[in-house]
Parts: C-alpha cells; sequence; structure tokens
C-alpha cells in the first residue's frame, strides 16, 4: 500500500507536562471548557455572577484553599436585560462592574465561532468568559442535535480557552428526559463531551435553596455539591458544601434527602488538637497531617467550616487558627 500524504508524529519523550490551574478547584479549570447546565429558574446564572463577582474583587469561593486572584470577565448573554437583570444581580452581589465586559451584539450577532471572543479575551485580559446560554451562541446554521455540526463549534471555542489560558463557562438548559445528567443537555452529546467539568444545578427546595453537584471532572476528583440560596429579599448568598445528588437535583429522587455535610467526629477532634492553644499552622502542613491519619480534604474542610477555624496569609504562605468572635476579619480558606 502507498501512502501519499507523509505523516508527522509527536513523541511524547518532548512533551512538556503542565500543571492544570484553577479558577475554582475542582470546579472550574483554566485553559478548558465548563458547562453549568440546569433547568430555568435553578440558578445557574446567578451562580455564574456570583463567580464572576468573586473573581473581580479576588475572594475565597466556597471550599477554596484561597482567594481567586482579581481578573476580569466577559460575560455574554442572550436571555436577561443588562440594565434590569444583570446589573443589578453584580450590584447586590458587590461586583466591581469596572471589571466586567460585554461585547456589543447590537450590529453583528456573536457565535462560538466568532474571531471576537478571543480577542476580546485578550484586549481585555480577561480570565473569564461566561456565554449564556450555549444553545445562543451555536451560530444559525448550526444544528444542535448533528455531533458533526457541533463537535468543530466546540473544538473552536475549546481552542481559545487553551490559547489564552483562561477559563471559558458555557451555560445551558436541560431538555425533559430522564437518565443521566450528561444526556438532559440539549443537543448532542457532543457539546457535555467537549468540556473538562460539568455542573449541575436544580431545586434542593421552594424556599430558595438551590445546589450544584459535579457531574464531570476530567481533571481532579469530583468536588461536593454546593449549595446557595436565591430569594427576592436577600439576593445570593452561597451556602457551602451540601449533601445532595444529582438525582435529586434533576427530581428523580425526593430532594428533602438533601442535608448540609457535616464532618466525622475523627476530622473534628484531630483539627481540634493540632490548632489547639492558639497555634497557627501551615495549611499545608494540616492537609498532610490529615492526610497521614486517613482523613480526606473534605471532610477536613467541613471539620475547619464546624470549629469555625480561620485561614490566613502571611509571608505567602497560608496558615490556619482557631479564632474568636474578635478576630473574624481573618479569611476562610
Amino acid at each position: 500500500m502507498v501512502f501519499d500524504q507523509e505523516i508527522k508524529y509527536i513523541n511524547m519523550a518532548e512533551v512538556q507536562s503542565e500543571e492544570i490551574k484553577w479558577l475554582w478547584y475542582p470546579y472550574i479549570p483554566y485553559g478548558k471548557l465548563t458547562i453549568m447546565h440546569g433547568d430555568g429558574g435553578c440558578g445557574k446564572t446567578f451562580a455564574s455572577l456570583a463567580i464572576a463577582s468573586a473573581l473581580t474583587k479576588g475572594e475565597l469561593l466556597p471550599e477554596a484553599h484561597e482567594p481567586i486572584e482579581k481578573g476580569n470577565v466577559i460575560f455574554q448573554t442572550a436571555e436577561d436585560g443588562l440594565s434590569d437583570t444583570i446589573k443589578p444581580r453584580l450590584e447586590q452581589l458587590g461586583a466591581d462592574c469596572s471589571r466586567i465586559v460585554v461585547i456589543d451584539e447590537s450590529k453583528s450577532p456573536l457565535s462560538l465561532s466568532d474571531e471576537r471572543l478571543e480577542k476580546a479575551i485578550i484586549d481585555n485580559r480577561a480570565k473569564l468568559l461566561i456565554i449564556d446560554p450555549i444553545q445562543a451562541y451555536l451560530g444559525s446554521k448550526v444544528d444542535m442535535h448533528r455531533a458533526n455540526e457541533v463537535r468543530p463549534v466546540l473544538k473552536k471555542i475549546g481552542g481559545v480557552a487553551e490559547r489564552t489560558g483562561y477559563a471559558v463557562v458555557l451555560i445551558g438548559h436541560l431538555n425533559k428526559g430522564g437518565g443521566k445528567s450528561q444526556y438532559r443537555g440539549l443537543g448532542s452529546i457532543d457539546i457535555v463531551a467537549a468540556a473538562r467539568s460539568v455542573l449541575t444545578f436544580g431545586r434542593v427546595n421552594d424556599d430558595g435553596l438551590r445546589a450544584f453537584a459535579q457531574g464531570k471532572a476530567n481533571l481532579a476528583p469530583e468536588g461536593d455539591s454546593i449549595a446557595f440560596e436565591m430569594t427576592p429579599g436577600k439576593g445570593f448568598k452561597w451556602i457551602g458544601t451540601y449533601d445532595v445528588s444529582i438525582d435529586t437535583l434533576l427530581g428523580n429522587i425526593p430532594a428533602i434527602m438533601g442535608r448540609p455535610s457535616f464532618a466525622s467526629s475523627e476530622a473534628v477532634e484531630f483539627l481540634r488538637a493540632e490548632l489547639a492553644d492558639g497555634r497557627e499552622v501551615l495549611a499545608s502542613e494540616i492537609y498532610e497531617m490529615a492526610e497521614n491519619a486517613g482523613i480526606s480534604e473534605r471532610t477536613l474542610k467541613r471539620a475547619k467550616k464546624e470549629l469555625g477555624a480561620k485561614a490566613f496569609r502571611q509571608d505567602q504562605k497560608w496558615y490556619w487558627r482557631l479564632c474568636d468572635d474578635k478576630n473574624m476579619e481573618l479569611n476562610r480558606s
């Protein structure tokens, strides 16, 4: 057999390993695609704005080890008004709105294949691009149910994330079918397949309690489910880790099964002993000692929350300590 085309090879010995960087570990990686999807009214857009707000201020997100480094955001929405919905929500969240821009689509609609997206990220040095919803930005000639049409579009926006090194979050709706969350997203399964992390949002109850569970995590162990409140009077508020499954959020089993996540008594006593007498211990040492004691990182963080332990930064290093009410200014990690 004769081959007309020369084959080029990449020798893995010559490939340089790179560590994954995170906007929010293990939920939103830099340089990759993340999908946040759920039914209407489940809070996915509001939650994305809360993440954007935290980025503009360099704040701590739930269960994160340390605050995000401040950065700019590009937020594109085809569903909500900027002046009557998005801006009021950002103001309620206390976002630095000077760090958030929207590409003007009044003369020329955007799509995920539009070169303006990459240019906007570079021009604004944006660390986060949010597209809401993905279905509105696939392009007028792309059938979302055809893999051969969807795949090149997702590959192109994925390439933008990789080249810029910044995070791209695609917000999507779910269809009305049952089954696994990966198959509930509208359109081809290739949309979910292109993402490295998929967060499924849903209602926990009818009193404003919402949550998301991580249904796909290619770059790190799956994270705990995270709950938040959405109420007309108080707006948005993070609750933190919550014992709720994707099946619960999708309505396949009763939502009453969801409950706050609690640490084991062993983890609580371990942390209480290590931080006794006002000791300030390096966070890295705490994690290492906990691992040696057979206590997982998730359980350790729950114990930290239950004890009210705080984290603070000194000489570019993070420390943990037990604090009383007079020390509430210390940042929680």
